[in-house]
């Protein structure tokens, strides 16, 4: 139930070896994809679709764990697992240490009313309602009273940047403003878990940057669990505690941004990454050198970016800077050049030689 408080801090996620076959006997051929038979090679000899195979994904409460990859790489299928929309094939998804999967139906009501929210692509607000009875909806099918729920509503509004539109219809807001409106019902049912399927995707650029912003300073306050869905690096990137890129299903590589893009596991990720700003990834830390240079005037933390790094030095009009770790102590230092060298040099240990 929703309260004058609002809840901060999320739940723990834990995919364990889950396979999802679309088909009438995808529990026959599950023996079959795990000994190695392709996506292509079940559907021309079953007639059946693999969707997701062997997904391992662990997701520590308060995090932004970020799903991407191209069209029909099974992001989507994924993200409708962990509030069972889709049923799996085979595996376990727990959330808070529960397995959804093995949810009787008043339970698993239960947990889509009061443990999670999803907020979708297409916004799916419901077009007779005004902003704040949409925002409200799911505090409706909770039971909440009308005083409470209103309460909650005019604090989101407020919060997503939507005060004074209270009253508008979905038809009189810009994508923009639809899409903040679907944010703030989300938020509004103060669930640990937050589900966004594409959330920004149909969003203009300059308007899709300002939703990710607004979903970064709420998350500072808040520290839900988001599950995030996209087919954007640079999205995935500025967004993501941690990322995992899917190709027909499997995770092919999962980690940090910075650790994807300085280690891209194979040719596939080296070519999502080789046109990412590395300057807006990679961390400090990754190019320091030990100890201290006595003469140098400027300092910077070893989180910062290497863009800002850079940027500092050159505002101070120096080629070097020392280093400061978590607790304020010089941990090391970090020149120009190599800094601007790790932003512009590309590893090529995947291109195939000519």
């Amino acid at each position: 139930m929703a309260t004058d408080t609002v809840t901060t801090g999320g739940v723990d996620i834990e995919i364990r070896g889950l396979y999802k076959i679309f088909g009438p006997r995808g529990q026959d051929h599950v023996e079959a994809v795990k000994a190695g038979m392709s996506k292509q090679e079940l559907l021309e000899r079953h007639g059946h679709v693999l969707g997701l195979k062997d997904i391992d994904l662990s997701t520590p409460a308060g995090s932004i764990q970020v799903v991407m990859g191209l069209s029909g790489s099974g992001k989507s299928t994924l993200i409708r697992h962990i509030n069972r929309l889709i049923d799996p094939t085979v595996g376990e998804v727990l959330v808070g240490g529960d397995d959804v999967c093995a949810m009787n139906r008043a339970a698993l009501r239960e947990f889509r009313r009061n443990r999670t929210a999803m907020v979708f692509q297409k916004f799916a607000l419901l077009p007779h309602r005004t902003v704040i009875d949409n925002v409200v909806y799911g505090l409706e099918l909770q039971g909440v009273d009308k005083a409470t729920r209103d309460k909650a509503a005019h604090r989101w509004i407020e919060r997503v940047g939507l005060a004074g539109f209270e009253d508008n219809y979905p038809n009189q807001l810009s994508g923009g403003m639809q899409q903040r409106v679907g944010l703030a019902r989300a938020l509004a049912n103060d669930s640990p878990l937050l589900l966004m399927d594409e959330a920004f995707s149909a969003l203009d650029p300059l308007i899709r940057m300002d939703m990710q912003s607004v979903l970064l300073d709420l998350q500072r306050e808040l520290k839900k669990t988001i599950v995030f869905i996209t087919h954007d690096l640079d999205e995935a990137l500025r967004l993501g505690d941690r990322v995992a890129i899917l190709r027909d299903g499997e995770v092919i590589q999962e980690g940090t941004g910075q650790e994807i893009v300085l280690n891209p596991a194979d040719e596939y990720i080296q070519n999502f990454v080789k046109e990412v700003n590395r300057g807006r990834v990679i961390l400090v830390e990754s190019v320091m050198r030990p100890g201290a240079i006595a003469a140098a005037s400027t300092v910077i933390g070893q989180g910062m970016h290497l863009e800002s790094a850079a940027r500092a030095m050159s505002t101070e009009g120096t080629d070097v800077a020392n280093v400061t770790g978590a607790n304020g102590e010089i941990v090391g230092h970090v020149m120009m050049g190599a800094t601007v060298a790790a932003m512009v040099e590309q590893d090529n240990r995947h291109t195939p030689m000519a």
